[in-house]
């Protein structure tokens, strides 16, 4: 960027007075916030607009409030990732309240105000506005822009949007537990990525109980998959361990075989745990043999030491970055490995088994599914078929895994008794029973 003295120039514009005191860039950030949050709390979304306006692009306005002249000091400190910066938390003290009302309509207002602004600088002729225009290109041409624009996306998997936006629901988690961004993304953020979780699993759940009564409309009720009429068969699949072998008890005797272990002991047997009832061994075989590699070089120098929650948890992460991705910008060899050779239902079923010994460890799974879609998010939808394929898989067996539903398989055909037959899975249907409103 092309630097030279902004003062000369703010003052032929009578943007910057001579009497202004020095700009303590905190208060005057702190001042634009909280009169932002009072204008959003206590007037209509039109006049929320009209300030936002007057703010960021109003230079020949004098506004409501005494904001104008900040906006016009951070431009004179020519802090170009200060202005970034307070644009931005702007931008989310306005979000985060819609979203809460659930107004994504208005949200899309605020976006579309953002991605026009160059018309506000049509007949500008000075220097300094052009530098802030670059200011506000850079914003628009960001990361955090593509961010905020997830909270205006119609997050229905029918959409015509990038194949991406129908997994909002990871980006969000990630934004919510990124420390560096705002407390109001953060906030919202986790509210719209709950929200969604919850809609999918009440429409699956509905889908799933309507598809399979006659009397229902085929069109009333939409599958919120993108599977079709195989998601039935898979949730059956991913259900039909129940009882003594399920997946909740074999975790839950895994947890009291390892209590007091030591360390070294430990990356054995959390080995047989994940591959246990994985019936395809030559697969078994190569992942075995890549995790005992890993996990052994891995801090040895804690082997003879008993194992605690913290080392516990350390490596149940570690476990879930060899399984997805190891860096957090590409996908694992292990990965790139299960999915090659169509076997996305056992990553699933193995990242589930590690989350049922490690509930702590939910938040790192979905922020490294994240990584993973932001990765492929560059690549046509046709060329990702089997990384959304495993999305679905993901979402499908987590929804059906979640404390607030119930699943169950009843059967209702004593013709398929046989188990080894391919009819065996059709004999039952598939009862799902909501424990609360996941929608509250």
């Amino acid at each position: 960027m092309t630097t030279y003295s902004l003062y000369t120039e703010l003052e032929e514009q009578d943007i910057v007075k001579s009497n202004f005191p020095p700009l303590n860039l905190p208060i005057g950030q702190e001042t634009i916030y909280d009169f932002l949050m009072e204008v959003v709390n206590q007037r209509s979304v039109e006049d929320v607009l009209q300030e936002f306006k007057r703010l960021f692009f109003g230079f020949s306005e004098s506004g409501s409030f005494k904001t104008m002249p900040v906006i016009r000091r951070i431009l004179l400190a020519n802090n170009e990732q200060e202005f970034h910066n307070t644009i931005k938390r702007c931008c989310y003290i306005v979000v985060n309240n819609w979203a809460s009302k659930r107004k994504y309509d208005t949200i899309q207002e605020l976006i579309n105000l953002l991605a026009n602004y160059e018309i506000f600088f049509q007949k500008t002729s000075y220097k300094s506005l052009h530098i802030y225009k670059q200011w506000l290109g850079n914003f628009i041409n960001s990361d955090d822009y593509q961010e905020l624009k997830l909270f205006a996306t119609r997050h229905d998997s029918h959409s015509k949007v990038h194949w991406a936006n129908r997994y909002a629901a990871y980006l969000l988690v990630a934004q919510s537990l990124n420390a560096d961004n705002p407390k109001e993304q953060q906030e919202a953020a986790s509210k719209l990525s709950k929200q969604i979780k919850d809609k999918f699993k009440f429409d699956l759940a509905i889908y799933i109980a309507r598809s399979q009564s006659a009397a229902s409309s085929n069109t009333r009720y939409k599958n919120p998959s993108i599977l079709g009429e195989d998601v039935l068969r898979l949730i059956k699949l991913i259900i039909v361990k129940k009882g003594l072998f399920s997946y909740e008890n074999i975790a839950n005797i895994f947890i009291k075989q390892t209590h007091n272990q030591t360390f070294k002991d430990f990356k054995k047997s959390i080995r047989k745990y994940l591959f246990f009832s994985v019936d395809n061994l030559d697969l078994v075989k190569i992942l075995n043999q890549y995790l005992k590699e890993n996990l052994s070089a891995w801090k040895p120098e804690y082997d003879e030491e008993i194992l605690d929650k913290n080392l516990f948890l350390r490596s149940c992460n570690r476990l879930i970055d060899c399984l997805t991705t190891e860096n957090g910008r590409e996908p694992s060899r292990l990965f790139v490995l299960l999915l090659s050779h169509g076997h996305p239902l056992t990553l699933v079923i193995i990242l589930l088994k590690i989350i049922l010994i490690c509930p702590n460890s939910r938040n790192h799974l979905e922020i490294r599914i994240a990584h993973l879609i932001r990765y492929y998010e560059k690549f046509p939808e046709g060329e990702c078929k089997s990384v959304i394929n495993f999305i679905e898989i993901f979402n499908i067996t987590f929804a059906i895994y979640a404390e607030n539903i119930e699943y169950n398989l009843i059967k209702v055909n004593e013709d398929g008794s046989n188990y080894d037959s391919e009819s065996y899975i059709d004999a039952y249907h598939v009862f799902s029973q909501i424990k609360e409103n996941v929608l509250k």
